[in-house]
């Protein structure tokens, strides 16, 4: 998933709650849809920054090569300035692009 382009915030705002339970009937399996979606795009975008950085590792680590590597400090501002997983996954909800099932729940 490309989370560069996603219409999330980069800070917080102020939300309707109202429109949470909306697709779910619950606020609380809303929250938890959210929570758990945020989990895999943070566990996502971690590994996808770890594995740009592995370019950049060396076996042998010295002082001037850690303050001159400036690719790897740019890739990891890059990062930083991306929207919070928290903030994409609620993008994402109030977009309905997260699909989620209640197993619990029967089909009529």
């Amino acid at each position: 998933m490309d989370f560069k382009k996603t219409n999330a915030e980069q800070s917080i705002v102020t939300r309707d709650i109202r429109k949470f339970d909306a697709p779910t009937g619950n606020i609380y399996e809303a929250v938890s849809i959210m929570s758990k979606r945020a989990n895999q795009i943070s566990s996502e975008l971690k590994e996808e920054l770890s594995g740009k950085l592995q370019e950049f590792s060396s076996h042998t680590d010295n002082l001037e090569e850690v303050f001159e590597n400036r690719e790897q400090i740019e890739i990891s501002k890059h990062y930083e300035k991306l929207p919070k997983p928290t903030l994409i996954s609620i993008q994402e909800f109030l977009e309905e692009k997260v699909y989620f099932r209640n197993p619990t729940k029967t089909v009529e």
